[in-house]
């Protein structure tokens, strides 16, 4: 058991960051920091709002991951890998049912392919 003895587990975005890092690492970074919440996103999704906060701590889970994630976007310099890398995002607010988030972020996707792209997987996007 793992809990015994030992603090809270650390996710990947509460890992610190020692910059600079460069465009690649950082959306290698986004893309393990979604994979990881996905879960949390998931599970907020489903349930919805649940009595006396029982998927709280999922909340602050997906909540703290997209915030890092979007923190690291905003440094990378190449614009086709920050949109992807924002797309990553994206996924992941839609995957939690976070649409404000997600359409938010959507505009900022400035290369048309990608923002097809999401078109296609998120419909629900469209303004």
């Amino acid at each position: 058991m793992w809990r015994f003895g030992k603090s809270e587990r650390k996710d990947i975005w509460d890992e610190e960051i020692q910059w600079p890092i460069g465009d690649i690492e950082a959306a290698h970074r986004i893309r393990e920091i979604c994979r990881s919440a996905a879960d949390s996103a998931g599970k907020i999704a489903g349930c919805g709002n649940l009595p006396d906060g029982m998927n709280k701590s999922d909340a602050e889970r997906y909540e703290r991951a997209a915030k890092a994630a979007m923190q690291i976007a905003m440094k990378i310099s190449d614009d086709l890998l920050r949109d992807s890398s924002v797309r990553q995002i994206v996924n992941l607010c839609v995957t939690a049912n976070d649409l404000n988030t997600a359409r938010i972020l959507f505009r900022a996707i400035v290369a048309a392919s990608i923002r097809d792209d999401v078109q296609n997987d998120h419909p629900m996007l469209r303004q």
